[in-house]
């Protein structure tokens, strides 16, 4: 019951339909009761002979007017409960979509995603379940039940009705029991059936390599494994909920038993009619409904109190980036990065360390330096996924933790090193970020990233589905279409993490050859380990193993001794070499 405790901020916003249902409920149950009644009069005037004709049709024509009026009022409280229930199911999943889009990454190292797909889907299916099926059984089944317990009581016999409810304190407290237990283990099942997405989600997602590697055999044990274990735990969960049915059913057995026992005893002794006794053993019939679904509405309850505790977890889930509150100027702005050190969370090691620089409006810096050297790294602490605890970046003079993180990334346009693309056309993926962008804004910013030509020669051009992370293109082609979308965005300041790498030296010349042409008074951050790729940067940081060993113009560089020289040097004579074969 705890559950819908926790449920009633919805209950509250939707008490119109809720309400509304449960009156007609309350409706249905006393005409429900009406029949029964019926049926004893009728038993016995036919046995007295005191009952004519007409009075027999009215009785029964009464009857099917109420059944039909009880079919009504069944399909009205259906649309009214169960459409206020899939309303809840549209705010809990806004909710967490709007909870996994204000994380970042340190929420998703914590998570993975197809645990999150289960609990979005799965989990939320069953909270909704539970707030339309559990509060109809609830209602129903107390209402039922307490209204044939008083036509027992009041118009038959207290003592028969005393007699037969013998067994249900019984079935009540064997029933929690088995709620608690239900509960523990259906939360275990979800655990299992998450562990059970995560692994289809990565070998989908992963598919092509695990083909490559020859390795669907070893996959499909492994998934094999995984789906062993899920249907190991929703049976243990299934060995509980079987065993609610025939706990019932004993105990409305045992009742009927000291009802017929009881009742015969009385009709014997002239203290209860034949026909009152029919009644009796018609309205226990119609007990049999409010008890199995009292077991039901525990057992629904039950999971759906499991699902909801795993999605407020999520919800709970505190955010590590918090929201500054500052606005930031029309005008464009210089960014100040001092950063003493910078961890990730859950590690002692630096990842970044001494890292200051400034950038004016306009600028170009190139970032460069061997793998792992935290090129990436300080890309991500720019876009705020991560904070800086010790040091400080600065835009307009205000430091990034103050200003909102959507007027801040609005400044930014980002090329990440893995480009990725939406199951969509390919004109759709270059306009994400201006989606009212014309077609001819589109083909314009493919042809700064040199790849209008290639879109041309897809099947349907433009209107080109991409596949699933865009998998029917080369990793050029997707570098170069996420390119477009940056370029298309129109941002102040433009990022790109390693975003050539996929493409030839020649295709790359032109690249920042348009980029140079296009992007007056716009600032830009290019991250490359060709350094064919930085000649032209205002200023180029030297990075190793977190922190800057040198930094100055390509020139200044390459007649320093150093990594930056000798790596340039190498590159040209590859480059050379390649020219020549």
């Amino acid at each position: 019951m705890r559950l819908f405790s926790q449920l009633r901020w919805y209950f509250i916003s939707e008490w119109r339909r809720y309400l509304g249902a449960i009156c007609f409920l309350v409706v249905i149950a006393i005409l429900q009761i009406i029949p029964p009644r019926f049926v004893g009069v009728i038993v016995d005037g036919i046995s007295k002979g005191s009952m004519t004709n007409q009075q027999l049709v009215n009785y029964v024509l009464s009857m099917l007017a109420i059944a039909l009026t009880v079919y009504g009022l069944r399909y009205v409280w259906r649309l009214w409960l169960f459409g206020a229930s899939y309303k809840l199911a549209v705010q809990l999943r806004q909710q967490i979509y709007r909870q996994l889009s204000l994380q970042n990454q340190p929420f998703y190292l914590k998570y993975r995603t197809g645990d999150l797909i289960a609990r979005t889907t799965n989990d939320v299916d069953r909270v909704v379940f539970a707030a339309g099926e559990g509060v109809l059984t609830l209602v129903d089944s107390l209402v039922m039940g307490c209204a044939v317990l008083i036509m027992m009581s009041i118009e038959i016999s207290w003592q028969l009705t005393l007699l037969a409810l013998i067994p249900m304190p019984i079935m009540a407290l064997v029933i929690k029991r088995y709620g608690d237990q239900l509960h523990h283990r259906f939360k275990h099942a979800q655990g299992a059936f998450s562990s059970l997405n995560n692994h289809a989600q990565e070998s989908l997602t992963s598919i092509r390599m695990i083909k490559a590697f020859g390795l669907e055999d070893h996959q499909s044990n492994q998934f094999e494994q995984v789906a062993t274990e899920a249907g190991r735990r929703n049976m243990h969960v299934a060995k509980i909920d079987a065993r609610f049915d025939p706990t019932i059913f004993m105990a409305i057995g045992m009742a009927n038993l000291l009802a017929i026992a009881g009742g015969s005893w009385m009709v014997l002794n002239d203290t209860l009619t034949l026909g009152e006794l029919t009644s009796f053993v018609m309205y226990l019939g119609l007990m049999i409904w409010p008890m199995l679904a009292l077991a039901w509405m525990f057992n629904i309850v039950e999971r759906g109190s499991a699902a909801y505790s795993r999605i407020l977890s999520l919800l709970n889930e505190p955010l590590v980036i918090k929201d500054g509150n500052q606005s930031l100027l029309a005008e464009k702005g210089e960014l100040s990065v001092n950063i003493r050190t910078f961890s990730y969370p859950e590690t002692q090691r630096y990842a970044l360390k001494d890292i200051q620089f400034t950038l004016k409006p306009g600028g170009f810096l190139g970032l460069c330096g061997p793998t792992g050297s935290g090129k990436s790294t300080l890309i991500t602490v720019l876009q705020r996924h991560f904070d800086v605890s010790d040091g400080e970046i600065s835009y307009q003079h205000k430091p990034l933790t103050d200003i909102q993180l959507d007027e801040w990334r609005a400044r930014l346009s980002i090329v990440n090193q893995s480009a990725f693309l939406f199951s969509d056309t390919v004109a759709n993926n270059i306009a994400l970020g201006q989606p009212d962008a014309t077609m001819a804004q589109i083909e314009d910013a493919a042809r700064i990233a040199c790849v209008h030509e290639d879109i041309l020669r897809l099947p349907e051009g433009y209107q080109t589905q991409v596949g699933e992370r865009g998998v029917m293109l080369s990793g050029g082609q997707k570098q170069r279409i996420s390119i477009a979308r940056a370029i298309l965005k129109n941002a102040e300041i433009l990022v790109l993490d390693d975003a050539l790498s996929a493409v030839d030296g020649q295709t790359e010349h032109v690249i920042l050859q348009n980029l140079s042409d296009w992007r007056q008074g716009r600032t830009l951050i290019i991250s490359a380990h060709r350094l064919s790729a930085l000649v032209d940067a205002d200023n180029i940081l030297v990075l190793c193993h977190g922190g800057i060993v040198a930094k100055g113009t390509h020139k200044e560089l390459v007649k320093e001794s150093g990594w930056y020289s000798d790596m340039y040097h190498y590159q040209q004579i590859e480059a050379a070499l390649d020219g020549d074969l």
